[in-house]
């Protein structure tokens, strides 16, 4: 990649119907230095119009629209100029399965349409809305622009949720718990992982970055094609052999213990690692309280989160994986994770289940 490519503005166009949305996330992505919003469209056929004239490196992708649905101009999109796609939903189609749909026929992220709110709640909307941008451009040039790395926001560490592990962690139980952290490309990572693992498997508990609302459609998708029983987590949840917990958008998930008994309590606090949920609070908390029980894996997805949870993991006893860089939609977290000297061992998406069920096995 040249200086040149390495230094040039991330292109976005939005495609949406509503001319508020996109006025919304025209400011909002206005605001970073390394994203400029190239075009914006009313619905598909104004969009290949415009792409004729200029091709962006990102599209955000409205799914309810008149003339062509998204999903439509998705399927025809991937078939004839593939692009990085993130569906930018509403929370009323949520509970749809056009989301996920869209995920199979290549969709890279989701994202949820930005609405008026408190200073905070707009100003972790561009955090977020802009990050997925930066994750969905990294899986078409696998490399992100210098000018990401201007940080504007203050990056919040796990201490913002939960104290540093103790160094000595008390263990009343030699049940294993699994804990998995993902991102940009973590659904469909997730799907195979979970396909392959056997039905009296240890417990899990999953961060996967996704926003507020969609969580549960994307537990109960997962519960109806993986042999496990697969669910949203609640506050205090029991983690049990078989059952997989998803920790809902917007709430951070920490794995606690009573006695022999582990659960997870879900709770409200600020971004971490510039996320809600965040994979760094899940790893942290299980490495105060399952220690050298746990098994930690870190997948695809852009930044840093989840490295240093893991590496507490790591110190505390605990067995870790992370996805290698060619099963990798991003390779970021998993990379971080590497760089810290926090992973026991690197495999493909492909062959992580049977290794984790192998190690649990050995516990």
């Amino acid at each position: 990649m040249s200086a040149k490519e390495e230094n040039r503005m991330i292109e976005v166009m939005l495609i949406d119907d509503s001319a508020v949305v996109r006025q919304t996330l025209t400011e909002v992505l206005s605001r970073e230095r390394d994203i400029h919003v190239l075009q914006t469209a009313s619905d598909p056929y104004d969009a290949a119009e415009k792409l004729k004239k200029a091709v962006p490196d990102v599209i955000i992708l409205d799914i309810e629209m008149p003339r062509m649905d998204g999903i439509t101009f998705l399927k025809k999109l991937m078939s004839q100029h593939p692009l990085p796609v993130i569906i930018c939903s509403s929370k009323a189609e949520a509970g749809s399965s056009n989301v996920f749909q869209a995920m199979q026929f290549g969709a890279v992220d989701i994202i949820q349409k930005p609405k008026i709110g408190t200073k905070q709640f707009l100003e972790e909307s561009r955090v977020m809305i802009s990050d997925a941008v930066r994750g969905a451009y990294l899986t078409r040039v696998k490399k992100l622009p210098s000018a990401v790395s201007h940080e504007i926001t203050p990056k919040l560490t796990a201490d913002a949720i939960i104290a540093p592990p103790v160094s000595q962690v008390h263990i009343e139980t030699t049940e294993s718990v699994i804990v998995v952290g993902a991102s940009t490309g973590g659904t469909e990572a997730l799907r195979v992982f979970l396909e392959k693992l056997p039905i009296d498997c240890p417990g899990i508990v999953i961060v996967q970055h996704m926003p507020e609302h969609f969580t549960a459609a994307f537990a109960k998708r997962l519960d109806g094609i993986c042999p496990v029983s697969i669910k949203e987590a609640e506050d205090n949840d029991t983690v049990l052999r078989g059952r997989v917990l998803i920790a809902p958008g917007n709430r951070h998930v920490l794995l606690k213990r009573a006695g022999a008994r582990y659960y997870v309590e879900v709770k409200d606090g600020p971004l971490v690692s510039r996320h809600r949920p965040s994979v760094d609070v899940l790893f942290r908390s299980t490495a105060r309280y399952a220690g050298k029980n746990a098994i930690g894996i870190i997948m695809t997805g852009m930044g840093d989160d989840g490295a240093r949870g893991l590496k507490e993991m790591k110190e505390s006893g605990a067995y870790t994986f992370a996805q290698d860089e060619k099963s990798c939609v991003v390779y970021g977290m998993p990379k971080e994770a590497v760089k810290l000297g926090a992973v026991d061992k690197i495999l493909p998406l492909e062959e992580l289940a049977q290794a984790v069920i192998a190690k649990s096995l050995a516990k």
